[in-house]
């Protein structure tokens, strides 16, 4: 399958391998009979939350991105979405809790905008960014505070039309290799060094402290759709990717 190609998933499933990861992208804009079945699968930790927004548009964006999530996770683990539990890591990092968890499903979430990415695979340490693309005026300078000097060094190359990309490149790579380790922002952003010229293949290069672990991930860019950037760190290697469209599979 393409790179680009995101596809409906099947009736049932889909399968998942243990050399996959599937990446599913759904709009945190559904309709509103798709809304209202997405909040009846919500907790009521996560309807007490819902109601804490201000405003109604971020209510919908969380109900829906909750809703979506659990459906999603449903369908690997065999759980009602109702009935999902979760369990968050010393840093925060959300896992699947009680009956599912013992399904090997890992997951991880991001969203901008009126999109969502949710990454899932099996046994694997995992994690994904989406931002959306906007100027960045600021970026040589968010650059210098946050980027390792290599990547600021690169970063100085870059001709000023391809400087917005090549900045957010760096930042959702940099992003989702966090949260597959799962240490969160403890980690400092230039402890490591990550590919991001336009046209250079999503890479982890290289990390300071242990120097064997950039080679235990796998980077990969994604293209969630015109106006996005996205990114893909997974534990391991030799796994192939399934791009799934949400919007197309529940509808």
């Amino acid at each position: 399958m393409a790179e680009h190609a995101w596809a409906p998933a099947p009736p049932a499933g889909p399968a998942l391998a243990s050399d996959e990861v599937h990446v599913w992208r759904a709009s945190l804009r559904p309709p509103g009979s798709v809304l209202r079945r997405l909040e009846a699968h919500l907790s009521a930790d996560e309807r007490t939350r819902a109601d804490r927004f201000r405003f109604p548009e971020l209510r919908q964006a969380f109900v829906a991105g909750r809703g979506i999530q659990r459906e999603i996770l449903s369908r690997y683990t065999g759980v009602a979405p109702a009935a999902l539990a979760y369990r968050l890591s010393p840093y925060q990092k959300p896992a699947l809790d009680g009956p599912a968890a013992w399904s090997g499903v890992s997951f991880n979430v991001s969203n901008a905008g009126d999109l969502a990415l949710y990454a899932i695979t099996l046994q694997r340490e995992i994690g994904v960014d989406l931002e959306r693309l906007k100027p960045m005026p600021d970026g040589i300078d968010i650059a210098r505070r946050f980027f390792s000097a290599p990547e600021n060094e690169s970063f100085a190359t870059v001709p000023e039309g391809e400087r917005d990309l090549a900045f957010f490149q760096c930042w959702t790579r940099k992003e989702a290799y966090i949260k597959a380790v799962g240490e969160g922002l403890s980690m400092p952003l230039d402890r490591f060094d990550v590919s991001f010229l336009p046209g250079e293949p999503a890479r982890l290069l290289a990390t300071r402290g242990d120097p064997a672990e950039a080679g235990r991930w796998t980077m990969r860019e994604l293209h969630p759709g015109p106006g996005y950037v996205g990114a893909l760190v997974v534990q391991g290697a030799g796994w192939r990717t399934l791009l799934l469209d949400f919007d197309r599979s529940f509808p």
